[in-house]
C-alpha cells in the first residue's frame, strides 16, 4: 500500500523569507476587512506576507467599484419610479 500524503505549501519560501500573498488571498483579505469580520490571524498574515500597495489598490478599485454600482442601482430605481 502506498502512502499518499498532501503537501500543503509553507508560508515560507526556500530561504526563509515569508512567501507573498497572491491575488485572491489579497482580495479576500480586503474583502473581509471592508466587511469588518476579519479575523486577527489574517491580520497578522497581511502585514506579514502582503504587499501595502496591493492592498492600497485592490482597496480603490473595490470602493470606485461599489459606488458605481450604487449609482447604477438608485438610477435604475429612479428611470423605473418615473423620476
Amino acid at each position: 500500500m502506498e502512502n499518499r500524503t498532501l503537501k500543503v505549501p509553507s508560508a515560507a519560501n526556500d530561504d526563509g523569507t515569508p512567501r507573498k500573498l497572491g491575488l485572491f488571498a489579497t482580495l479576500g483579505s480586503v474583502l473581509m476587512a471592508m466587511l469588518g469580520v476579519q479575523s486577527s490571524k489574517a491580520r497578522e498574515r497581511d502585514f506579514a506576507r502582503g504587499s501595502p500597495a496591493a492592498f492600497i489598490a485592490i482597496g480603490v478599485l473595490l470602493t470606485i467599484g461599489f459606488i458605481v454600482t450604487l449609482v447604477l442601482i438608485v438610477r435604475l430605481l429612479l428611470r423605473n419610479a418615473g423620476l
